[in-house]
């Protein structure tokens, strides 16, 4: 029987388990609509491996750690009322993504490999790599069990939800923290153009196939745990990027979907002869 590569094996399980991660947050992401919210946090992280490189750092502590601060500061930034919070994503994504690529330009020694860390390299995954994604999935996971169902009420309704009862302030920031440390989680895989991709594709292809939170966080884990798995052995045979190619099957499948719920309604719609 043929053999299956050791560093293979690595890639299918860290990308299976950031799918397993990503798909109940990136449920939450959508139904919040913070996908420019996350986005501005993965491209931050490129600001987070120029400081790792530069202070010869972890690269995941230093990405996780830069992550985190962008975090807090977009909450701080969210309380002020004179720019719309759009707007301020807009203006703050661009800045880091910009700032971000001057910084690893401008390390000294050898060149910086920009296009591995804005697109990741799967098959480059090592096992500490791996420990960071089990590791921080199980803390993301479990935090987020006792989050479930505080964020789904605000995603219904943040004011009901906070007259409630609710400590919308205090969940919102762990929601926030949660989704940096994920992020952070995804750069070695799929690096910062497509971290946030592996978050909401899924859930938008699952959206229309499911009835409930749970079945829609559980198809999308199913959908992004089959495109890592065929991305993978797309890239292994006709050699072409591993982590483009799964987050293309992924859109693949969320176009299907909706494409699928369109015909459904469109016929709905018809009428019985």
């Amino acid at each position: 029987m043929p053999t299956i590569d050791p560093f293979l094996l690595r890639a299918l399980a860290a990308g299976i388990g950031l799918a397993v991660v990503a798909a109940p947050l990136g449920c939450i992401v959508v139904w919040r609509r913070m996908a420019y919210f996350g986005e501005t946090i993965a491209q931050a992280s490129l600001i987070g491996i120029a400081l790792g490189l530069a202070l010869q750092a972890n690269l995941t502590v230093a990405v996780l750690l830069t992550a985190v601060a962008v975090a807090l500061l977009l909450i701080s930034l969210g309380r002020q009322t004179l720019i719309p919070m759009d707007s301020l994503l807009g203006l703050l994504h661009h800045a880091a993504l910009a700032a971000g690529i001057v910084a690893t330009a401008s390390l000294k020694g050898p060149a910086v490999d920009l296009v591995g860390y804005l697109f990741g390299d799967v098959l480059s995954v090592t096992t500490a790599d791996l420990y960071w994604v089990y590791g921080g999935g199980a803390v993301v996971l479990a935090a987020l069990a006792v989050l479930w169902q505080p964020l789904l009420r605000m995603s219904i309704h943040a004011d009901l939800a906070a007259a409630e009862g609710v400590p919308t302030e205090a969940v919102r920031m762990a929601f926030t923290l949660l989704l940096a440390l994920t992020i952070a989680l995804a750069m070695k895989i799929v690096g910062a153009m497509l971290a946030i991709a592996f978050l909401i594709i899924p859930a938008i292809a699952a959206r229309p196939l499911a009835t409930t939170a749970e079945r829609m966080a559980l198809i999308a884990a199913s959908i992004a745990a089959s495109s890592v798995v065929a991305g993978l052995a797309l890239s292994f045979t006709y050699d072409i990027p591993s982590g483009p190619s799964i987050v293309l099957l992924m859109a693949t499948c969320a176009i299907a979907s909706l494409a699928l719920s369109q015909s459904h309604a469109l016929r709905a719609l018809m009428p019985s002869k």
